[in-house]
């Protein structure tokens, strides 16, 4: 003779719902991370601009809603950078004594979560990466500055139009740049700059010169955040 089924109690049968629902969305929730860690590692990733050196191109400020930018990862995988596009790079290591940001905590769970929002740019990342112009690429010769306060690649003046002085005059003459070199860049490198001119520490500084290729993380698409900022970022060639 069969047995009776045993009527499970109300309590039981909220548990057994609960329980797949949760298992559930911690699986979601699991792949969602997965997959943005994938896109971040090699398609696109959300940066944060923490600092003024590439204003007013890029915003970055104490105080202020500090633009967020996407950042393809893909178009250098199939060619090297050009002359006038913005892209971040990790610090390379001779640049080592020049980090700024605090060191990452020992506490594994708080660096994680710092990580996980950087991922998504809702902080700086602790690693060292910066976001520069490009002015000059392997095998020519970049210095500063002629008559006209212009930067000179293989001995022509560059159109920069981008380049924020925040402290021009009353006439609207803008501050005069530092002078340097010239230095030729190495094949397999790239000259980077600040629109920021003055206030932007990039290959001009001491110890610093050119990045490597191998350094660049992608290049610099699309302002995201804040909202009345929205657009695409601007890759005027200074070399035409």
């Amino acid at each position: 003779m069969s047995e009776a089924p045993v009527e499970q109690t109300p309590s039981a049968r909220k548990s057994g719902r609960f329980w797949p629902s949760v298992g559930g969305w911690l699986g979601r929730l699991l792949l969602a991370l997965v997959l943005a860690t994938l896109i971040s590692a090699f398609l696109a990733r959300m940066y944060m601009i923490p600092s003024g050196s590439m204003e007013a191109t890029l915003h970055g400020c104490t105080g202020c809603l500090n633009d967020r930018v996407l950042v393809d990862k893909l178009t250098y995988r199939f060619r090297d950078p050009h002359p006038g596009e913005v892209l971040v790079f990790q610090m390379p290591d001779s640049w080592e004594e020049s980090r700024l940001e605090p060191a990452p905590p020992d506490n594994l769970l708080a660096r994680g979560s710092h990580d996980l929002a950087a991922l998504f740019g809702l902080v700086p990342p602790y690693r060292s990466e910066l976001v520069k112009r490009v002015i000059a690429t392997g095998g020519q010769t970049v210095s500063c500055c002629d008559a006209r306060n212009r930067l000179l690649v293989d001995g022509r003046p560059l159109d920069e139009p981008y380049l924020h002085f925040p402290s021009d005059g009353p006439d609207g003459a803008p501050e005069q740049q530092a002078p340097f070199g010239p230095v030729k860049v190495p094949a397999g490198a790239l000259w980077m700059m600040g629109d920021n001119r003055n206030n932007s520490l990039d290959s001009r500084a001491p110890g610093h010169g050119p990045v490597p290729l191998e350094s660049v993380i992608g290049k610099a698409r699309l302002i995201t955040i804040p909202l009345n900022r929205l657009s695409w970022i601007d890759d005027h060639n200074p070399q035409r």
